[in-house]
């Protein structure tokens, strides 16, 4: 099997799990339509990426640095989550789609892209899943290790297109009031997620 097809199975098993990145890739397709969900994922999906170059490539000194410090960026994302949290719960429901103006984009990719960085732990993974796959870790071969960062970043950007494109389906159905409630849930588990991240730090 081809090395960026690996590439791309393991983006999409990296990104399927529910998380707090899942949550508010639904929850802001359902509030702003198909485009904050899809820049949303975007920007886990660069992260993903970014963590695979570390990894494939053996850039050990940035590795290190991310992995000795990596309680801060729990602590930092864990306060994101809780911010998060508490914005999603009190936001205003609204079934009309945001205005795809640059800056509403960029901010919905930045707070993801973010969020995502803030689990350094993520380079170990990837270390130990690229050798398993066969890949040298620290070897010279760049051809076979930027197939298998290129295959992560597109099954990680898959699975959110796929994601958001299935939410807009339900999404007229979403009325003002259902969409309070869908705002007031997501808020309190991205919250839960918040306080459970601190808690690990």
């Amino acid at each position: 099997m081809p090395l960026w097809i690996k590439g791309l199975i393991l983006g999409l098993c990296i990104a399927a799990p529910v998380g707090p990145i899942g949550i508010l890739c639904i929850k802001r397709t359902l509030h702003s339509g198909r485009w904050a969900g899809v820049f949303s994922g975007l920007g886990a999906a660069c992260a993903d990426a970014i963590f695979g170059v570390i990894a494939a490539f053996s850039l050990t000194s940035l590795s290190s640095f991310l992995l000795h410090y990596q309680a801060y960026f729990k602590l930092a994302g864990g306060i994101f989550l809780l911010y998060l949290g508490l914005k999603t719960f009190f936001e205003k429901p609204t079934t009309e789609d945001a205005p795809k103006r640059a800056e509403y984009l960029a901010s919905a990719f930045s707070s993801t892209f973010a969020l995502t960085l803030t689990n350094p732990m993520t380079i170990l993974s990837f270390m130990a899943i690229f050798a398993g796959i066969g890949l040298n870790i620290g070897s010279s071969n760049y051809t076979e290790a930027s197939q298998l960062v290129i295959g992560v970043f597109f099954g990680s950007l898959a699975w959110w297109l796929f994601l958001a494109e299935l939410v807009t389906l339900f999404r007229k159905r979403v009325n003002a009031s259902l969409m309070r409630w869908i705002n007031r849930l997501a808020g309190c588990l991205i919250f839960l997620f918040g306080l459970l991240a601190l808690l690990l730090v």
